[in-house]
């Protein structure tokens, strides 16, 4: 039947203060709040008469229309048709409409119908298309980003005259 609240208690009510202490805090805490991720910059594009002589590496995308002469790493790289690499390119996910020469390491692996990839590919996960050209051996591995992967038997050590 008593009770403490001050809801009865002469002076400005409490609705009355909260509108105002609300706008004023508003920045405030708008400020206070994490920011928002920064949003995925654009892939980065080789164009169609661009030759690269070098390695490439970076932590986001890279869209290879033109010429690459040397190793690529990347989060997502995507050779167009009418893009060549020769080097060994490692990336999470790796799709292929256009021609690598060399070592393919990814987690995801995809080689279209208009693929042509003359070296060993190494991946967690891999689709070949109907009419993709390959060339190559095909290694499953959980890690296949690691530098430090097993290596392939030699003849030598798989030759019984040794």
């Amino acid at each position: 039947m008593f009770s403490k609240s001050k809801i009865n208690e002469p002076g400005p009510k409490a609705s009355d203060t909260k509108p105002a202490a609300a706008d004023a805090s508003k920045p405030a805490v708008s400020d206070s709040k994490p920011a928002a991720p920064k949003a995925k910059p654009p892939a980065s594009t080789v164009a169609s008469d661009l030759l690269i002589t070098g390695n490439v590496k970076t932590t986001g995308d890279i869209q290879v229309e033109g010429q690459v002469e040397g190793d690529i790493r990347a989060h997502l790289l995507t050779v167009g048709e009418g893009a060549t690499v020769k080097g060994e390119v490692v990336a999470d996910d790796v799709v292929i409409n256009g021609r690598i020469i060399g070592r393919v390491r990814g987690l995801k692996v995809r080689l279209t119908s208009t693929a042509r990839v003359e070296g060993d590919i190494i991946h967690k996960t891999i689709a070949i298309e109907s009419g993709a050209h390959f060339e190559g051996s095909v290694q499953r591995q959980d890690d296949p980003l690691s530098t430090g992967s097993k290596k392939m038997p030699t003849t030598a050590a798989t030759d019984p005259k040794s």
